[in-house]
């Protein structure tokens, strides 16, 4: 019976296996699917019903609809990395029950409902990192009760609000790195029973949420490095299990004596490139075993002794260095001998003082008529309720307040009152046409604001006037003809601004003035044509500009000069025909993603590229009219590189390029757009260059397996050190 079984279903699959979507690769022996950096739009209905895993990579997708998978129930691995994916429907993956890992990296998803991951009982391995989350609703997860790890890495992340990983019973590794996080709820860990390692690393914590991770009881490693934090308080980390902590290129100027007592699992302790001058013996910490201070500004003068005899008392292995006194700088400090610890400089600095606690506002559970107010969560709502007028009376400790979907026209001064503890405010398509100044007032914990769809199209300063903590704010699809000047004056701690669909026809001088913090800048879809040389200048720190869908005729290279932290630039769908000398050398020393596709873009300049090299990442030129590229020899960081829908003449002066294609273990999709007898084919597999001189000398002709295998090999180890979560591997062109 089980060889009969056995057959039934190899003869299934054959049946399914001849209805093979056409851009797709089924392998039929491992019931695995490829469609990969194609020009899907849609998920292909005909996939066999039996495939186990398929991967979907770099097609177009832009919205996972509800029930997009119902025809292949058996699904264990689904990869949707680069797929352009902004939306997941509710029950999209509705029938994945036997899926248990899920790639969603590097798409464009912003927020996770309720609903987004629905069905996905089995699920054990989730990733969503480099996409554009700014806000996670308690219950996303709520699903997912067999999930072990999750990926939230390089999203926009400031706040995680109570509760927000509720139902992951199992999960035991949360990975939150290169997120902008500097609001925690005291709540946020408190359903992650199983957490073994939690990566907080490459954020914005300016103290240590001591409160937060108190609720982590078995977690043994946590990940605080790379953040501004610059004091560790008297007991402020009380983690049972604990026995990793990484507080490593911090800003830290003290650690509190007792500061780890209540961890006393403790084994290693890196506070390495900080800004540390000494320690006092830490109580409490029997059990730790070592602990790095290297690129500390150490001055091993008597004060350091204490510590210094601990450290050998309690046999704990210490890394690090003198910087001071000049006589013992640069000295290991496990070599010194007490003696040699004089007091003859100053004294060590005062410690700062510990922060505040901020009084607790009154959380009686008072909500307005018509709207509902959840305890548990901390959330008011009253969405789409037809409302005239914003509505009083809401619980004194609300962190969320949903107004989205009434008719308020405009928001007048003082509207939220009694609000201290709000973190994010949903105003989106309420018709606003006014935000009056005073608007925010009270609002000082308020770090997101969605304003999106309403009539607004001007802003003064001081409509955001009692908000200084707002870091997200969200103006898409209003009525603004230009930047509103002036208008982030009061918004020092500004991240991320949308003004998305818009009407701006131009970025002037002193658009971004007070604007110093912004990282994420989109302007995608206005009618910009210019922007001056200045009007990006004050915002120095920007890592993001997407300027897609615009009315550029040019780079805009002369306003990119300082910005020496920008790392992805979008201008697809700009009207640039031409693309000049050195048109990215300003940021060619940060630059990692550059989008220039869909623009009938006819040239490239030999030396457009000027500058760039190993640092970028990805490079999109699908969809243009040039008929040769540069030479790009030495991005050999590449990842993603997209020639699709490119009319390439396949002769001889293309043969660089075909030898570098060849070499790399990238899918580009490079065809010839003539001659005719080549027209359509893949550069890869034309025979147009066999009569070029110098043929069977490249790569492309007859270089020897080992020389092959010698190109190739590069890519294969950077791959190599991947996490597993990131599913399949490169495919080659």
């Amino acid at each position: 019976w089980g060889l009969l079984l056995l057959a039934a279903a190899l003869a299934l699959w054959g049946t399914a296996a001849a209805r093979c979507p056409a851009p797709c690769v089924c392998d039929n022996l491992r019931a695995h699917v490829l469609c990969l950096n194609g020009n899907l739009t849609a998920v292909p209905g005909t996939i066999p019903q039996l495939t186990k895993k398929l991967d979907l990579r770099g097609n177009s997708f832009t919205v996972i609809p509800a029930g997009a998978f119902l025809t292949t129930p058996y699904l264990t691995h689904l990869d949707l990395q680069r797929c352009k994916v902004e939306r997941l429907e509710e029950g999209a993956f509705r029938g994945l029950g036997r899926l248990v890992y899920l790639n969603l990296a590097s798409n464009g998803l912003a927020l996770l409902y309720q609903e987004s991951l629905d069905g996905l009982s089995s699920l054990q391995q989730l990733s969503l990192e480099g996409n554009h989350i700014e806000e996670i609703q308690p219950g996303a997860f709520g699903h997912l009760g067999s999930l072990t790890v999750l990926d939230l890495r390089a999203n926009a992340l400031v706040y995680l609000p109570d509760m927000v990983f509720q139902g992951l019973q199992v999960l035991r590794w949360l990975r939150l790195s290169h997120n902008a996080l500097h609001v925690l709820g005291s709540e946020a860990f408190a359903a992650l029973p199983a957490l073994r390692r939690l990566s907080l690393d490459h954020n914005e914590l300016q103290a240590l949420p001591g409160e937060a991770l108190a609720r982590l009881d078995g977690a043994t490693r946590l990940d605080l490095g790379h953040n501004p934090i610059t004091y560790v308080a008297e007991e402020a980390l009380a983690m049972a299990s604990l026995k990793h902590l990484f507080l490593d290129h911090a800003a830290l100027q003290d650690v509190a004596p007792d500061a780890f007592a209540r961890s006393p699992q403790l084994r290693t302790l890196d506070l390495r490139e900080n800004q540390l001058q000494g320690l006092l013996p830490l109580a409490g910490a029997g059990g730790l075993a070592r602990i790095s201070l290297a690129g500390n500004p150490l001055l091993c003068s008597c004060l350091l002794r204490p510590f210094h005899n601990w450290l050998a008392r309690a046999r704990v292995q210490v890394e690090g260095a003198c910087a001071a006194p000049p006589a013992l700088r640069g000295r290991p400090l496990d070599s010194l001998r007490p003696p040699e610890m004089r007091c003859d400089r100053p004294r060590l600095p005062p410690s700062p003082a510990t922060p505040s606690e901020q009084p607790k506002a009154d959380s009686s559970r008072q909500c307005p008529q018509g709207c509902a107010c959840s305890p548990d969560f901390r959330h008011g709502s009253c969405e789409n309720r037809d409302l005239r007028e914003i509505p009083r009376g809401f619980p004194g400790d609300t962190r969320l307040l949903d107004l989205r979907r009434n008719t308020f026209g405009t928001v007048p001064p003082g509207a939220f009152p009694d609000l201290k503890e709000l973190v994010s405010l949903h105003l989106q398509s309420c018709s606003i046409g006014a935000l009056r100044p005073g608007a925010l007032r009270g609002l000082e914990s308020l770090v997101y604001l969605y304003l999106t769809n309403n009539r607004l199209s001007t802003l003064a300063a001081t409509a955001f006037e009692g908000a200084p903590r707002l870091a997200y704010l969200d103006l898409d699809r209003n009525a603004f003809a230009r930047l509103p000047a002036g208008a982030f004056q009061l918004l020092p701690n500004l991240i991320s601004l949308h003004l998305q669909h818009n009407a701006i026809g131009k970025l002037a001088e002193g658009d971004l003035a007070g604007a110093g913090g912004l990282r994420w800048l989109y302007l995608a879809g206005n009618t910009i044509g210019r922007i001056a040389p200045a009007a990006l200048a004050p915002a120095k720190m920007l890592e993001k500009l997407h300027l897609e869908g615009n009315r550029l005729a040019e780079v805009p290279t002369a306003a990119l000069r300082g910005l020496p932290a920008l790392s992805e630039l979008k201008l697809s769908r700009n009207p640039i025909k031409r693309v000049g000398e050195n048109a990215f050398l300003p940021v060619a020393s940060s630059l990692q993603h550059l989008y220039l596709d869909n623009m009938g873009l006819e040239r490239i300049s030999p030396r457009a590229f000027a500058g760039l090299g190993p640092k970028i990442r990805s490079l999109y030129l699908e969809s243009n009219k040039m008929s040769s590229i540069p030479d790009m020899s030495n991005f050999t960081g590449l990842e993603i590189l997209n020639l699709r829908d490119v009319p390439f003449r396949c002769d001889c002066q293309l043969l660089p390029l075909r030898r570098w294609i060849d070499k790399l273990n990238l899918r580009v999709g490079a065809t010839c757009g003539s001659p005719a007898e080549a027209r359509g084919l893949k550069v890869k597999l034309s025979t147009a260059f066999q009569t070029c001189p110098g043929w069977g000398r490249g790569e492309a002709g007859g270089a020897s397996p080992d020389k092959t295998k010698a190109a190739r090999k590069p890519s294969k180890k950077k791959r190599s050190g991947k996490s597993p979560a990131r599913g399949f591997k490169k495919s080659r062109a």
